[in-house]
């Protein structure tokens, strides 16, 4: 492992030119600083982090808060840690995984112990328990998900509640009139989660000023989930002919059981879902769909907190409009005899 006095003879230096050029601290001339970080290329040299860090009091971490829960699309959930991780590496940021169900426990153990520079946190409820710790900290903080309160907060989402307007909007203009909402698992909506509680609104919201009638249920996802619930909506609403899934895992078992009851898609009914376009292309029928951004929720996130970390970031909310990608689940409402 190449050292520290290494480099510094290899450029001709002293030992603490090297450290005031890696920590910045003082004023190096640039003919001196070029000579130094072309010795660290050529040497392949990389400061021990540990030392790094107490030098000057910061570590280049950025801790990520993805709490794994089995209720949710973990796919989605990693594709958006993959991205915060590849930003924050372009910055010069190494990321630390959180995926505990600890909630302000975990911010307690990153703000009080130095573990990392900044914070970023995912699978935010409406009223999330951590809010308050991070509004009463210093250190820099991006929410990817939306409160009820946002103030001073900086929070970066795809627009949910535009999205399931623009759902709705689509469903409408083909001439469907009942519509139902296979939603996540009933655990999601029991804590508020923001996702999918603001999809919810839209829907509900834009159904009312369009004169649509909307059933939502939730689902657990799999199929005999899936077969409860679709009979249950089937009961309940026999006129039903459109769909908003919601629910990633339940969107196979969904399509085999309206084919196993002699519903053609789009013929019959029409299915938009909400969901990763690998999800869309995949399945069964190609799904009309609005899109997940996860890189780019992952990427305005980092880059964002970034610019708080260099002194010149802002509270700031950033939603991300939802494209609507029509593919063949959706057609116009069949003709009533």
């Amino acid at each position: 492992m190449v050292t520290l006095a290494e480099v510094a003879q290899h450029a001709g230096v002293s030992a603490s030119t090297v450290s005031y050029v890696l920590s910045g601290k003082r004023s190096i001339s640039g003919a001196t600083r070029q000579r130094v970080e072309q010795s660290i290329r050529e040497l392949g040299y990389h400061p021990n982090a540990g030392a790094r860090a107490l030098a000057s009091s910061k570590s280049n971490i950025i801790a990520l808060m993805v709490p794994l829960r089995t209720d949710m699309y973990v796919p989605v959930m990693m594709e958006i840690a993959i991205a915060v991780a590849t930003t924050a590496r372009m910055h010069g940021y190494d990321v630390l995984l959180l995926t505990g169900e600890e909630g302000p426990d975990a911010v307690r153990r990153v703000t009080g112990s130095g573990l990392a520079d900044a914070m970023i946190l995912m699978d935010v409820q409406l009223d999330d328990e951590r809010l308050p710790l991070l509004r009463g900290t210093d250190q820099p903080s991006v929410l990817i998900g939306l409160p009820a309160d946002t103030s001073g907060l900086t929070c970066v989402d795809l627009d949910f509640k535009a999205t399931g307007a623009l759902c709705v909007e689509h469903l409408a203009m083909l001439g469907h009139r009942d519509i139902a909402v296979i939603g996540e698992a009933a655990a999601v909506y029991e804590r508020h989660t923001g996702f999918a509680e603001r999809t919810l609104d839209g829907l509900r919201s834009r159904a009312r000023e369009l004169g649509v009638r909307l059933l939502h249920r939730p689902c657990d996802g799999g199929y005999d989930a899936m077969a409860v619930t679709l009979a249950r909506i089937l009961d309940e609403r026999p006129d039903t002919t459109g769909f908003v899934v919601q629910n990633e895992s339940a969107v196979e078992p969904m399509l085999a059981l309206l084919r196993q009851q002699g519903r053609a898609v789009p013929e019959d009914v029409s299915v938009v879902a909400v969901c990763p376009d690998q999800v869309a292309t995949q399945a069964s029928v190609r799904l009309t769909s609005v899109s997940i951004p996860a890189q780019e929720m992952g990427r305005h996130a980092v880059e964002r907190l970034v610019a708080k970390l260099d002194g010149h970031g802002k509270d700031e909310v950033v939603l991300i409009a939802p494209e609507l990608t029509v593919r063949a689940s959706t057609g116009p409402a069949p003709v009533r005899s």
